[in-house]
C-alpha cells in the first residue's frame, strides 16, 4: 500500500508518499480501508517537531473508511462495517489500525469524505461548548478563526445553544463564510479586544474560543469580562510564551484553561455521546459540514502548506 512518510522533522517538504506493508489487525483492533483522511494542525506540530515523534512517521489520526478485517476478541464491529476515528495513528495510508474501543459507527446518510472531516473537529467543538464550558442561552462567545473547520461547526452549534457569536477572520471571503454559518458579528484580528468591549457595552465576553495562539492571546484575555474564561484550544499561529498569571488577577479573576480532546473522551459513553450527537446532526442535516479542499495523498505536503499558510477554509482531507 502507499502511506505517507516523514524520516525526519521539518517542513512540508520533509512528507514522501513510500510503499509500506499494509498492517495487519492484533488483538481488539480493526484494519480499515482508509476513504478519506482529516488533516489537522496536531498533525502539523508533529511533522515539523512542536510535538515529539518517532522517526519514520507517518501523520494522521482521524479518518474514516471501511472495515476490512478484524483482530482477535473484536466484538462490535464486522468486515463491511463503515466507520471512523479521531484517535487512530498513521492514517496518511491506504489503510490503518483502529482500536475497537476508538472507532465510532458512521450513520446511514453520512458520506466517507463527511465522516472524515467530523471527528476531530466536530468533537472538539463539542467538547468545548458542552464540558470546558458550558455555554447557554444568552451568553456571548468569541471564538477566533470563524471559516476554519472547528470554527463553522462551532458558530452553528453555538447558535443552536442560544449563544451571541461573535467571530474573527481574515479574509472578505472567510468573513462571508462565517456570516453564513449565523455568525453575529464578523470581525478582523486587528483591534479585536476593542471592538468586542464595544459590542457588549465594556462588559466582554463570557467567553473566548482561541485556537490561534500566540498572535491572539494576550488581546483574547482583553476581551474578557470579569470571571470570564480563556479557552486556549490550540496554537496555530504557535505556542504561548510563558505568562504570569497575576494577569488573570488583574483582568477580573479570568478563567484560563488549555483543554485536550483525550481528556474529553474518558471512556465508551463519553466518546459515543460526543460523536453520535455530532454524526447525528451532520447526516439530518442541521450541521453543515465544509469540506474546503481536498487533496490525493501524494499531496499531501501542500495540504500541509496551504493549512499552515490559512489558505484554506473548512476542512481539509486527503483521499488514498
Amino acid at each position: 500500500m502507499h502511506a505517507i512518510v516523514a524520516r525526519q522533522a521539518g517542513g512540508p517538504e520533509v512528507l514522501e508518499l513510500d510503499k509500506t506493508a499494509r498492517p495487519v489487525p492484533g488483538p481488539g483492533q480493526l484494519l480499515v480501508k482508509v476513504a478519506a483522511a482529516g488533516v489537522n494542525f496536531i498533525d502539523t506540530y508533529k511533522r515539523s517537531g512542536i510535538y515529539k515523534v518517532s522517526y519514520p512517521f507517518t501523520p494522521g489520526s482521524e479518518a474514516a473508511g471501511t472495515v476490512e478485517e478484524v483482530g482477535d476478541a473484536v466484538t462490535g464491529f464486522a468486515p463491511g462495517d463503515r466507520v471512523a476515528t479521531a484517535e487512530g495513528a498513521d492514517c496518511y495510508a491506504g489503510y490503518a489500525l483502529v482500536d475497537e474501543d476508538k472507532a465510532l459507527p458512521v450513520p446511514d446518510g453520512l458520506d466517507d469524505f463527511t465522516a472524515a472531516a467530523l471527528p476531530l473537529q466536530g468533537v472538539t467543538a463539542h467538547y468545548l461548548i458542552n464540558s470546558t464550558f458550558k455555554v447557554e442561552s444568552g451568553h456571548t462567545v468569541l471564538l477566533h478563526a470563524g471559516a476554519g473547520g472547528v470554527g463553522l461547526l462551532m458558530i452553528q452549534l453555538l447558535k443552536a445553544r442560544g449563544a451571541r457569536v461573535i467571530t474573527t477572520v481574515s479574509t472578505d471571503e472567510k468573513e462571508q463564510l462565517a456570516r453564513d454559518a449565523g455568525a453575529d458579528h464578523v470581525l478582523r484580528y486587528e483591534g479585536f479586544a476593542g471592538r468586542v468591549r464595544d459590542l457588549t457595552n465594556g462588559t466582554g465576553a463570557d467567553v473566548v474560543y482561541d485556537g490561534v495562539g500566540k498572535d491572539t492571546f494576550d488581546a483574547s484575555l482583553a476581551s474578557l469580562r470579569i470571571r470570564g474564561m480563556l479557552v486556549l484550544f490550540g496554537g496555530a499561529s504557535g505556542p504561548v510564551p510563558p505568562f504570569d498569571p497575576q494577569r488573570l488577577n488583574t483582568g477580573g479573576s479570568l478563567y484560563l484553561t488549555r483543554p485536550t480532546m483525550a481528556h474529553y473522551l474518558r471512556d465508551a459513553r463519553e466518546r459515543r455521546w460526543r460523536s453520535d450527537e455530532v454524526f447525528a446532526a451532520a447526516a439530518e442535516g442541521s450541521l453543515k459540514v465544509r469540506i474546503g479542499a481536498r487533496y490525493s495523498l501524494a499531496e499531501a505536503a501542500r495540504a500541509h502548506d496551504d493549512l499552515e499558510q490559512r489558505r484554506t477554509t473548512g476542512k481539509v482531507i486527503l483521499v488514498p
